[in-house]
């Protein structure tokens, strides 16, 4: 497998309210998608940036973290290579318009990601 950048990073906290305001108001974030107990944010090169609350139902397997993706060109080689390794998937792959994921648990207990994003793969040559 070949990680080709990072392009999304989770983290679920206690002070949801607190993190929110800080993404939002010092560090400039824009928000987009916003339930309760959820914001998303998405940075200028596409990047995304999720923050759950403490009690949010979304990605209740991002336990502490922060948790990051990582961007591969061919979900289905990473999924088996990870398999391969011996690395604890969390679900199967998912998938939506483009974009495809997979969560796992690294050696350090950290939930991690790998990413298939056509877009950003087709806009880089990869």
């Amino acid at each position: 497998m070949k990680v080709l950048g990072l392009v999304w990073m989770g983290t679920r906290t206690d002070r949801f309210a607190e993190t929110t305001a800080f993404f939002e108001k010092t560090m400039g974030l824009t928000l987009g998608l916003s339930y309760d107990g959820f914001r998303e944010y998405t940075l200028p090169n596409a990047d995304v940036i999720e923050v759950f609350a403490a009690d949010s139902p979304h990605n209740t397997h991002v336990t502490r973290g922060p948790a990051v993706g990582f961007l591969v060109a061919d979900i289905a080689k990473a999924e088996a290579e990870l398999a391969e390794a011996g690395t604890e998937l969390l679900g199967e792959v998912q998938h939506q318009g483009g974009y495809s994921w997979l969560y796992f648990r690294g050696p350090d207990g950290n939930v991690y990601e790998v990413v298939e994003d056509r877009r950003r793969i087709g806009a880089a040559g990869m």
